[in-house]
């Protein structure tokens, strides 16, 4: 491992830069019960165990580290926690629940430290496993009034307005700060929440502790702090991705930490950047590097530092949540958009300036440089990196447009220009690369692991996205997909070959067909929709000559689907993807389109549907996607 710094090892001998294995503080609370030990082989002398802390610097309960605690570890070496050495930020815990556990709910940051001077609390259970029925209560079923929870509470039927959950062992939840909630019996749980231990009790059926008594509730603050409204579930858990030693999951990020569930099947690699890493074994074994792990172990790893694990398991792996922000920038020949999007996806800000291609680059590019620097003064953020989305054949592993027509651009380092002028790293790729990648990031293609972005504009252009990860091909150069032939001999394309994709399914193409129809058939209502001028004639005219009954609308329309399903065919056939996406303005046609295209693509499909269906809609981000997915790309490779 490398220090925190980033200068190699420190001196021998000394534990300050060293990965941390840590012991957990075991508590017993009267609702819990004794799978802990069973599970990870907590002991607690015959008693029970309610919840074993494994990453705490929390003064009710110092995880161990060494020959010390991880607090006394911290306090000597406060940036291993991050650059800036901030208060360590979580608390992380197991919790066995043999017992409904209380109604109750925590507060935010401004009233824990105002009335507690403490954290507030926002945390996320992981289920580890879940008797058959067990479930958890997470806010309101429905919008609810103080006065109506008050009443509940005095009555003993507070249960009813809340929202019950049924859950499974691998769910995952994020409990926000003001949320009511309670974990519910036969629950065993990970729970990952900011470093607090402030509690506001609401209902506890009146049971009372080990001095007989019953135990305190706090209403009155906690009504204080309460979210009336409905339960609105923003975990934001992801799909699980394929990467090098197995496959990641995001399980949720919030305003204080980040999850992610790790399926260890071989070598995963990894530098931390500006966070520590809380590594919490929950099933399996293998090493740490070199040093041997076995489920219920935890590690805490500095920031800064690689680590290395191997073997076959089940890993949580938690760091500080720091939003990073991004610049993405989406290059035409006559405009250039650019936009500050956060790691979330949310833009922030964005604007446009014409591109003036006559000019030299440099120039073109200080303009950039210069608008990305106004934007994020504007969304009041620091910049991390930047993406490019440019037409043309984009060498994106050196920076540079090979060759663009767009703009009579040949050979230019952009990347470099940016970079230079920025100080920040720059990356590029094909804008129809971008675009899907925006899709794929924050777009109609969110939910998709795999998905084709299928553009119907001047051209046909697209973007692949293969397992969370854009496909480019060789040098880049890949991707292509409106130039595969769909008809031999066919119409002359506009790169010299016959026949291609992009000679039938395009806009243009679609407004070529329509003029021929409307040529042949003077009766035709197309007529009447132009005004009798043929140069009129957009992507819209057969579809509403079709909708007014017109028979040569209606073979235009048909036989254009059917062009648009022999290249979506082929697409589906070569990388079965989840989803298709399809852009453009033909796309506004809706189910006039889609539901005869679909109905004609599962007819051709090799193999038909059934056995890997595959999703047709519409994309989402309209003009946003080139810059969502530029600054995505800047995200992807400034962490890789």
């Amino acid at each position: 491992m490398k220090s925190v710094n980033g200068g190699g090892r420190k001196e021998a001998g000394r534990e300050e830069d060293k990965m941390k294995k840590l012991t957990p503080v075991l508590k017993d609370y009267l609702w819990g019960g004794y799978k802990l030990k069973g599970m990870f082989g907590r002991d607690n002398g015959g008693k029970k165990i309610s919840e074993s802390w494994e990453v705490s610097v929390h003064p009710d309960g110092f995880s161990g580290a060494g020959d010390g605690t991880l607090a006394e570890y911290l306090a000597k070496n406060p940036q291993a926690v991050d650059r800036e050495g901030s208060p360590f930020p979580v608390l992380i815990k197991y919790i066995d629940a043999a017992q409904n556990l209380s109604v109750q709910v925590h507060p935010d940051d401004e009233y824990a430290r105002r009335v507690e001077n403490d954290n507030g609390k926002t945390e996320m259970w992981y289920i580890l496993s879940a008797d058959e029925g067990a479930g958890i209560y997470c806010g309101f079923r429905r919008d609810t009034t103080k006065e109506e929870f008050l009443a509940k509470v005095a009555d003993g039927t507070v249960e009813e307005l809340l929202n019950f959950i049924p859950v499974k062992a691998g769910d995952c939840y994020l409990i926000k700060a003001g949320t009511v909630h309670a974990i519910g019996a036969g629950c065993v749980i990970c729970e990952v929440q900011q470093s607090s231990n402030v509690t506001y009790r609401v209902y506890d059926y009146n049971r009372r502790g080990a001095d007989g008594k019953l135990r305190p509730l706090h209403v009155e603050k906690a009504v204080d702090v309460i979210n009336f409204k409905a339960f609105r579930d923003e975990t934001g858990t992801g799909l699980p991705e394929n990467i090098e030693g197995g496959k990641i999951r995001l399980l949720t990020k919030c305003d204080y930490f980040r999850c992610r569930e790790l399926t260890l099947q071989g070598r995963f690699r990894e530098k931390n950047g500006d966070s520590f890493t809380a590594v919490n074994v929950l099933d399996g074994a293998g090493s740490i590097d070199g040093q041997p792990f076995e489920k219920g172990d935890s590690f805490f790893i500095p920031c800064g530092e690689e680590y290395i694990l191997e073997g076959c398991a089940k890993i949580i792996l938690s760091t500080e949540n720091r939003t990073g922000y991004y610049a993405g920038i989406d290059l035409g020949g006559t405009f250039i958009k650019c936009g500050i999007v956060s790691e979330d996806g949310k833009i922030l800000a964005k604007d446009k300036i014409p591109t003036g291609k006559e000019r030299d680059y440099r120039e073109i590019a200080a303009d950039m440089a210069n608008l990305v620097k106004k934007l994020a003064a504007r969304a009041g953020v620091t910049v991390k990196a930047v993406g490019i989305g440019s037409p043309g054949t984009i060498d994106s592993k050196n920076g540079v447009i090979v060759y663009s027509n767009n703009i009579a651009w040949k050979d230019v380092p952009l990347c470099g220009e940016i970079s230079a002028r920025l100080g920040l790293p720059t990356y590029i790729t094909n804008d129809a690369n971008a675009a899907a990648l925006g899709e794929h990031f924050c777009g109609a293609g969110k939910k998709y692991s795999s998905l084709i972005l299928v553009t119907l504009g001047t051209g046909v252009g697209g973007g692949i996205v293969l397992d969370g990860k854009l496909f480019e091909g060789n040098k880049s150069a890949g991707a292509e997909i409106g130039h595969s032939v769909i008809r031999m001999g066919g119409e002359k394309c506009t790169c010299g070959r016959r026949g291609c994709f992009e000679a039938y399914a395009s806009a243009t193409a679609l407004i070529r067909q329509t003029k021929k129809a409307m040529e042949r058939d003077k009766n035709s209502k197309m007529w009447q929709l132009v005004g009798g001028d043929i140069e009129k004639v957009d992507g819209k005219t057969a579809f509403d000559g079709m909708r007014a009954g017109d028979g040569a609308a209606k073979r235009v329309v048909k036989k254009y689907i059917a062009y648009l399903a022999e290249g979506i065919c082929n697409l589906i056939n070569e990388f079965r993807p989840q989803a298709i996406l399809l852009g453009g303005g033909v796309c506004a046609e809706g189910d006039a389109l889609l539901v005869p295209l679909k109905k004609q693509v599962d007819k051709d499909l090799f193999g038909g549907v059934e056995y890997a269906p595959v999703e047709i809609c519409t994309a989402s981000l309209g003009n946003d996607a080139g810059l969502c997915g530029a600054a995505r790309l800047a995200a992807v490779r400034s962490a890789e």
